[in-house]
């Protein structure tokens, strides 16, 4: 098994997958928070990131579709908001992030998708009063540590 020892590592291995890698485990750390969202319309969007061969027109779809949850879900997070609309906020945002073309995303799609992913994680924790910190990059590490191991 692939030793993820830190956020370094961690990065350095999403950056040498090719798209279709990316893709495959955005998919899965979004999947990994999903519970997190209220919204089922982002269980659609990765299942077509979630394809090897999705075709370009099911991709544009599910960015379409993740862009509008994205800006459904951040219209509820106003002054107001509670920490759960928040967390699904972010959940949407990693689902974007999964299908965004790598070169407009620093980092590219899994790691933007991993960074938000973390921060529904974090925002669900401080909605909740638990100590969630560490968890959800340590599920990180071990879903990429697989993905890897399972391509060998």
């Amino acid at each position: 098994m692939v030793e993820i020892a830190n956020d370094d590592d961690f990065r350095r291995l999403l950056e040498g997958l090719d798209t279709a890698g990316q893709r495959a485990v955005a998919a899965h750390f979004v999947d990994n928070v999903l519970p997190l969202s209220g919204d089922d319309r982002i269980r659609h969007v990765t299942e077509i990131i979630a394809k090897p061969d999705a075709r370009e027109d099911d991709l544009s779809m599910a960015f379409h579709t993740a862009r509008t949850v994205t800006v459904d879900t951040h219209n509820r997070c106003g002054a107001e908001c509670d920490w759960q609309d928040q967390a699904g906020y972010f959940v949407a945002r990693a689902a974007l992030a999964a299908v965004t073309p790598a070169d407009q995303l620093a980092g590219g799609p899994a790691f933007q998708a991993a960074m938000s992913s973390r921060m529904a994680r974090t925002c669900m924790g401080i909605g909740t009063a638990e100590d969630t910190a560490g968890q959800e990059r340590q599920a990180q590490y071990r879903i990429l540590s697989e993905f890897i191991q399972s391509q060998e």
